[in-house]
């Protein structure tokens, strides 16, 4: 069989390419070795997602919004706080001129959402449960061998999509290497209760320890990202429930009054994850593939949907002009194009990261004056706006609201 697309790896960036791609009348593969709505699935799992307006706009370009317009949580406020300190900082969706600064959305939801709509795409081959056992590139095509229900199935495609996470098989079959830095700390990530509504107002609150972040939910609930050092994060897992509110309580205050329940807890190691490049002979790096970010500004899939949107535009120009979509001319523009917002928002978080886990008493008194500067400066609020949605410089069609055919 032949392709002139496949992708690898059926997640939530994997799974959205997939769908902007649908209508381009190309002929695409999706291959993922789990399906969406079983329990083993990473992607779709228990955690949230934070998505930006930009984020919203492609999932609505590309049709996917109005099945989750009804279950996801606007954002009105965000508040930025560090403990033990008087700095805050706050950025308000009405002052912005916006409906909301971002949407919570269950990424289960999402999963959802998103594989119904391949389901009924005409043009899209799925392959799923499949795993791709080999692959070698050719002058034309990449030659790739699925696994699937003990049986292997050859295709070839012109364009590969490593699209299959941070330890990406693909990356790594092609000799792209990733540089990973552990930052020792581990997201413990449930759903609390607090005993005041949230007014769906964010929270990043920033601890000796590690960020606390709670993000609105439907019912007055929130998800709770909880960052803490590896020892700690399981010593939290054997917490009695009561215990467990007691130290978010003690790490948070009482600006939501007392935290009254809390859902069940799991785990996540906290790294940052870079590949060495975006691209390779007749392959693109996309997702986690190409960056994997610590969750303190929520800006990881975000930042994945924009290298969606940036690839899938074109692709669709290059089929406009019936042209190679490996061809090195596609892979140069997507490098060209991807490297000022992905360099921008892995150097605005890797610092977040390091700023606010620094000890040192003179760095905590800068970062808290740099809060309560923050505050005060309406174009600094724009401009984190800006780099939370890649609008420092040329924004996909997707983004925009275009639809790309």
């Amino acid at each position: 069989m032949n392709f002139d697309v496949a992708i690898v790896g059926g997640g939530m960036v994997g799974a959205t390419l997939g769908v902007a791609l649908a209508p381009l009348n190309l002929r695409v593969a999706l291959i993922e070795a789990i399906p969406h709505n079983a329990a083993a699935q990473p992607s779709f799992d228990e955690r949230t997602t934070a998505l930006s307006n930009g984020s919203r706009r492609i999932l609505e370009t590309i049709g996917v919004w109005p099945a989750l317009d009804a279950l996801a949580t606007p954002i009105a406020k965000i508040h930025v706080s560090d403990q033990g300190r008087f700095g805050f900082a706050r950025i308000d969706a009405a002052e912005q001129g916006l409906a909301a600064l971002g949407y919570v959305i269950a990424n289960r939801a999402l999963g959802s959402a998103l594989w119904s709509r391949l389901e009924r795409s005409e043009g899209l081959k799925v392959f799923c449960p499949a795993e791709v056992s080999h692959l070698s590139v050719q002058d034309q095509a990449v030659k790739i061998e699925i696994a699937q229900a003990g049986a292997a199935t050859a295709i070839d495609a012109k364009l590969i999509v490593a699209a299959d996470g941070a330890q990406s098989a693909v990356r790594n079959a092609f000799g792209v290497a990733a540089e990973v830095r552990d930052y020792g700390q581990t997201a413990v990530i449930t759903t609390v209760l607090p005993q005041r509504f949230h007014n769906n107002v964010a929270y990043e609150r920033f601890t000796p320890s590690g960020p606390l972040a709670l993000l609105p939910l439907d019912g007055g609930r929130c998800t709770l990202v909880l960052t803490l050092t590896k020892d700690a994060a399981q010593s939290a897992m054997t917490w009695s429930d009561q215990e467990f509110l007691a130290e978010v309580q003690r790490r948070f205050g009482f600006r939501l009054g007392r935290f009254l329940k809390v859902g069940r807890r799991a785990t996540y190691p906290l790294s940052l994850s870079q590949s060495a490049r975006t691209s390779a002979q007749r392959c693109v790096i996309i997702g986690n593939a190409a960056q994997g970010l610590h969750p303190v500004a929520g800006m990881g899939f975000n930042l994945g949907l924009r290298d969606v949107a940036c690839l899938a535009e074109l692709i669709a120009e290059n089929a406009a002009e019936a042209a190679d979509p490996g061809g090195i001319k596609l892979l140069a523009e997507y490098d060209a194009w991807r490297t000022a917002d992905r360099r921008g928002v892995i150097g605005f978080t890797d610092g977040l990261v390091r700023v606010f886990s620094n000890p040192l008493g003179a760095v905590r008194r800068l970062r808290n004056l740099g809060l309560l500067a923050f505050d005060l400066l309406p174009p600094a609020k724009s401009a984190l706006s800006r780099l939370s949605t890649g609008g420092g410089g040329r924004i996909p069609k997707l983004a925009r609201g275009v639809a790309l055919t």
